[in-house]
């Protein structure tokens, strides 16, 4: 079973995109220097304009690693400045851990130029259509329905 694990950055008005990007890029690299913050804030102005198109605001940034799967998602407007539904807490485990992958949502009529602006920084920041799920959300979604189910007999049995 894979664990998954959500955060909610407040966005505009609250922060600009581009400061919203380098507090997501902040959490992923949990404030580290390096080759990973490095790569993250190579795709900083697509990443802006994804977040200031709203993508993230239904569809998760989701980042895979050799461990938990991290969701991300922004809120706008009112949710962002009383900042009620977000949540930027610091995570308890390495989300660019061993091979990392971070898929962004966009706009299907961005996509094919997003697409091509971030292959010219990485191979591991890739984008796709926000109303689409990706493989991951779709696998993790379908592991956890399996994964919750409760034995009332093993539970009460001494």
């Amino acid at each position: 079973m894979t664990t998954v694990v959500r955060r909610t950055f407040g966005s505009t008005p609250h922060r600009d995109a581009g400061e919203t990007w380098r507090a997501i890029v902040d959490l992923l690299t949990q404030g580290k220097t390096g080759v990973k913050r490095d790569e993250l804030l190579a795709v900083h102005g697509v990443a802006s304009s994804i977040i200031a198109d709203k993508a993230p605001k239904d569809a998760a940034i989701v980042v895979t690693c050799d461990g938990p799967r991290t969701r991300i998602y922004c809120v706008y407007d009112e949710n962002a400045t009383d900042g009620s539904d977000a949540n930027e807490d610091a995570l308890g485990f390495d989300p660019l851990d061993g091979d990392w992958r971070v898929s962004l949502p966009c706009e299907a009529d961005d996509l094919a130029w997003v697409q091509g602006a971030l292959k010219k920084h990485s191979e591991r920041i890739t984008a796709r259509d926000k109303s689409e799920k990706s493989k991951t959300e779709t696998a993790s979604s379908s592991e956890g329905a399996a994964a919750l189910v409760f034995d009332p007999k093993g539970f009460l049995s001494p």
